[in-house]
């Protein structure tokens, strides 16, 4: 397993313009949630410019179809219009795994999540964060197991973040 280094898949995605919002852990732990994780999530605009410049960023990425068994994935031919044809991908990179999901559950994508998103400065990135409410919406409409056990803990933390007034 590589490294995993999410502040330098957020720069290379930030070199090449990539529009995007963190989902997942990583945006949850931004606003307090006590976690660690050891992928990234993302979810981008789809308009084809921006298609274009993920598929550039993936490519410097080295990124991979992440397989199960851990080895170091599967090459596949990343280009603006493959990526357009599903609507998740799993991916492993030089600097760890990053998950690609267009329309999460939940959601209506990029525009929705980016609505309400908090922007956090990560290694002089500024990099848009879902916000727990949207996290916490995901991880209901999912109703996996391990999405509903995280539930009370997102709720203190966004408890706890209101009563800050970050919210």
């Amino acid at each position: 397993m590589r490294e995993f280094d999410p502040e330098r898949i957020f720069a290379v995605l930030n070199q090449h313009g990539v529009r995007f919002v963190v989902i997942g852990a990583i945006a949850a732990i931004a606003q307090g949630y006590p976690l660690n994780t050891a992928d990234l999530d993302v979810t981008p605009a789809r308009d084809p410019r921006n298609l274009e410049r993920l598929a550039t960023a993936l490519r410097e990425l080295d990124a991979r179809l992440r397989v199960s068994d851990g080895t170091t994935g599967v090459e596949f031919p990343i280009d603006a219009g493959y990526l357009s044809r599903a609507e998740s991908w799993t991916f492993t990179t030089r600097f760890g795994d990053l998950g690609v999901l267009f329309v999460p559950t939940g959601t209506q994508g990029f525009d929705d999540l980016r609505r309400g998103s908090v922007n956090v400065k990560i290694a002089g990135v500024d990099i848009w964060m879902a916000a727990l409410l949207d996290i916490i919406r995901m991880k209901e409409a999912s109703a996996r197991p391990k999405d509903l056990a995280q539930l009370p803990a997102l709720r203190q933390t966004l408890e706890i973040s209101r009563e800050r007034g970050q919210s």
